[in-house]
């Protein structure tokens, strides 16, 4: 009799393999429309390498007259859920990685990413000889088994402060254009990505140095912490950012499926509000700093006159955008606990009380 209840109370306690596998393709449909991943026929032109017209295109370097050539980049599923799982493993720490793919006419194509082993900090990540040499020889074997792609770019990990380039990484990124070109600048923040439950990612080309560029609309505004703004303000003029997209077929399938279960699994196993808990206390720190700026710049604001024009954006709407935001990603890690407690827990009672009936 013990042995069937005990029976019994696991299988109500634990869910199924097949509805767990089940809600791993509910919540692979979900990321793929959150993101808004675009899913193209096989025999798509995207997925054929024409090494005779890559080799034109490089000769031709039509960037070099137009700093703004490239306009947009397109990413394979495949690739972008490699450069999740790496940034998230990472932590605090940043972490780096590089681009396989190719170009056509105006958009650079993302196929393939790949981690390198560098030695990372919570703010810079440095790329070693070791670095190099593993690099050279990942290319050369994936050319092997038919990934005849170049590097076409580098990606790393901004852990909870944005998408952006510092002063280091448009150094870093204008040297890669000089020697490199076609070359592309990926940042990912894992930090925000689990928080927002969508992929917080931007990619950006640096401009020639000396080039100044024309006054642009302001791009969608973003969360950047107090002791990242000045970084952020002297160097934001020094590059610029591309259109992002996504793409996968029913050729990446299987690889897209097998890398899902991991990602899955940590996705499941982990809550955003313990995960970021340190994250989160610090955007309410930063969130009170700015609003105590705000409140400076209310009080100058009543000593201009109102003949003088001021800025369409002041600091007190840029905190309310702030509040906005760390609010919503408050709510999202809150409403993932609910869902959680009610797939897994929801039985526990039930499971209780008939065990205390069978004894």
């Amino acid at each position: 009799m013990a042995a069937s209840s005990s029976t019994s109370s696991s299988s109500s306690v634990v869910p199924s393999t097949s509805k767990m596998s089940e809600d791993s393709q509910i919540a692979q449909k979900t990321w793929i429309m959150e993101n808004n991943i675009e899913t193209l026929s096989a025999t798509d032109e995207i997925f054929k390498y024409d090494r005779k017209r890559q080799q034109d295109m490089i000769a031709a370097k039509p960037w070099e007259k137009d700093p703004h050539f490239f306009k947009d980049i397109k990413i394979s599923a495949l690739a972008l859920l490699k450069m999740v799982m790496h940034a998230r493993s990472g932590g605090t720490l940043e972490v780096m990685g590089l681009l396989l793919g190719k170009i056509d006419a105006n958009s650079m194509i993302v196929m393939d990413a790949f981690a390198l082993p560098v030695e990372g900090t919570e703010t810079r990540v440095n790329a070693q000889a070791q670095a190099y040499e593993y690099m050279t020889a990942y290319i050369e074997a994936a050319k092997e088994v038919g990934r005849l792609e170049n590097a076409i770019g580098w990606y790393h990990s901004h852990p909870g402060y944005g998408c952006w380039l510092s002063g280091i990484d448009v150094s870093t990124q204008m040297l890669n254009q000089n020697f490199q070109e076609p070359f592309v600048a990926i940042v990912i923040d894992p930090v925000r990505t689990i928080s927002a439950g969508k992929v917080c990612l931007g990619s950006f080309r640096t401009y020639p140095k000396g080039y100044k560029p024309a006054n642009e609309e302001p791009s969608e505004y973003q969360t950047i912490p107090l002791n990242k703004i000045e970084d952020f303000g002297v160097h934001c003029k020094q590059y610029y950012s591309l259109d992002v997209s996504y793409f996968k077929s029913s050729l990446d399938r299987r690889l897209l499926d097998s890398l899902w279960n991991k990602y899955w699994v940590n996705t499941l196993s982990s809550s955003s509000l313990l995960t970021n808990a340190d994250y989160l206390t610090g955007q309410m720190c930063d969130l009170s700093d700015k609003l105590e700026q705000a409140e400076s710049a209310l009080v100058r604001n009543f000593l201009i006159s109102e003949s003088q024009e001021r800025r369409p954006e002041t600091k007190l709407m840029k905190a309310t955008k702030d509040c906005c935001k760390t609010t919503i990603e408050c709510i999202h890690g809150l409403m993932a606990q609910m869902i959680k407690q009610q797939l897994f827990n929801h039985n526990m009672k039930h499971v209780e009380t008939e065990d205390s009936v069978m004894a």
